[in-house]
């Protein structure tokens, strides 16, 4: 990958898929800041704030092709599925639920690009 040229089909679904999971996390920290509580513990706003911050970073260097880009979608991916596990455990809510559920489809855009296994 070189910096410009074409974006791919694929590259564009990964850049989609970083900059909705990014937004939705901090739509969720802002949602956990209002419910307080267990919300803001730790083991949940870190992995929220991980992925807002590796998305974006992510979404970035794609958009740009950087040389670092696929292993940046690999690191995105493992990021992404941890928030998604974070935000499983309070499946009850449904802003968290679809948290989950937008960071497990910017996990897998992201491993698929990067070719790797989860």
């Amino acid at each position: 990958m070189n910096y410009g040229g074409k974006i791919s089909g694929e590259m564009q679904k990964s850049i989609d898929a970083c900059i909705e999971s990014y937004s939705c996390c901090e739509q969720a920290i802002a949602h956990c800041l209002k419910q307080g509580g267990q919300y803001v513990d730790m083991m949940m706003m870190g992995p929220l704030m991980d992925c807002v911050d590796v998305a974006r970073a992510c979404a970035d260097m794609l958009m740009r092709q950087s040389p670092q880009a696929l292993e940046m979608s690999a690191t995105c991916a493992r990021v992404a599925d941890m928030c998604a596990e974070a935000c499983t455990t309070m499946n009850s809510d449904p802003v968290m639920k679809r948290c989950a559920g937008i960071c497990r489809t910017c996990a897998e855009a992201c491993r698929s690009l990067a070719g790797v296994r989860a």
